[in-house]
């Protein structure tokens, strides 16, 4: 199915899903206070933007295996995929992993056994041929595979190793980190949303802008508010230009309920019975949109409203 065209340079995919998924209730990690609400709160601004989304909070591994199963199985040729994840994520052997409910803190040789690889799910939903696929992850948080007695949700934590993710890479993609490779991201203890998060949910929804400028305008924020501690990372393998996750058509606004015009009544709109009547009154420009003929004393046709001169 071809794309719909906005304007001259945009594009529109034939979907926008998006799978959303918040974990903070860990058994046997520090838990996350932020991560429902930025789960949440994510979801509903990308629904607002017609998104269609499915979000997931707090889910063990073999749930969190099933559900993005079943989103891969959703996606259909030239969909816009968003993947958005909140949670503990850890990067081991030049591989990141997601962090469910219930991994159990171990070594990381045992993460391909208790958490989620992060590549595997970019590979299997790039593989559906989307349109693009774009991942935001929030989940730089410290995670200790081997001391949970250490507060994972603080980044002054003596005696902490910081193990944030590395970058990624797929062809069609665009991935987002809360935080440079190696660094880890600022929770936001007694705010509603993480650090990144709040910053995303700021520029998210703002329309007809490319999605890398709006998250350079969210690395900008997040920069300016942690004092330069945390600084978001971007990976972008993309082919096309002018990726909007919020796209309006700009039209010039039409007067409403109108019958579209012909040659036969565009004159009785105006009043004239015939061009008998219209040749005795005097005009002195034509629209080059609807072809009418305006009064003199008209800057706008008053037909399609297109301005005189436009």
């Amino acid at each position: 199915m071809e794309t719909q065209k906005t304007d001259s340079t945009a594009f529109q995919p034939r979907r926008k899903l998006a799978l959303v998924i918040g974990i903070g209730k860990y058994e046997h990690s520090e838990e996350l206070e932020n991560t429902e609400n930025d789960a949440n709160d994510m979801s509903s601004a990308l629904q607002s933007i017609g998104f269609i989304v499915t979000k997931k909070l707090d889910l063990k591994r073999a749930e969190m295996k099933h559900v993005v199963i079943d989103f891969e199985e959703s996606i259909e040729p030239d969909d816009m995929i968003l993947f958005y994840f909140a949670g503990h994520g850890v990067q081991w052997e030049d591989q990141n992993y997601l962090i469910p409910k219930d991994t159990p803190t171990l070594n990381g040789a045992d993460l391909n056994k208790s958490a989620i690889n992060a590549q595997d799910i970019l590979n299997t939903l790039s593989d559906r041929k989307p349109y693009v696929t774009i991942f935001l992850l929030d989940c730089c948080r410290k995670y200790h595979l081997r001391n949970p007695e250490v507060d994972a949700r603080d980044p002054d934590a003596s005696g902490a190793k910081s193990v944030g993710l590395k970058a990624m890479h797929k062809a069609g993609s665009l991935i987002a980190f809360a935080c440079a490779p190696g660094t880890i991201a600022i929770e936001g203890k007694g705010q509603r949303n993480g650090l990144f998060t709040k910053h995303l949910l700021k520029h998210i929804k703002t329309e007809n802008e490319d999605i890398q400028m709006i998250l350079r305008d969210v690395t900008d924020g997040v920069i300016e508010e942690s004092k330069s501690k945390q600084i978001p990372f971007l990976s972008v393998s993309l082919s096309k230009k002018n990726i909007y996750l919020c796209s309006q058509q700009r039209d010039r606004p039409r007067k409403l309920g109108l019958t579209p015009l012909t040659a036969d009544n565009r004159l009785s709109y105006m009043g004239y019975d015939d061009q008998r009547d219209l040749a005795s009154k005097s005009f002195q420009w034509q629209c080059s949109r609807c072809t009418f003929l305006n009064d003199d004393s008209s800057r706008t046709c008053e037909i399609c409203l297109y301005g005189k001169g436009s």
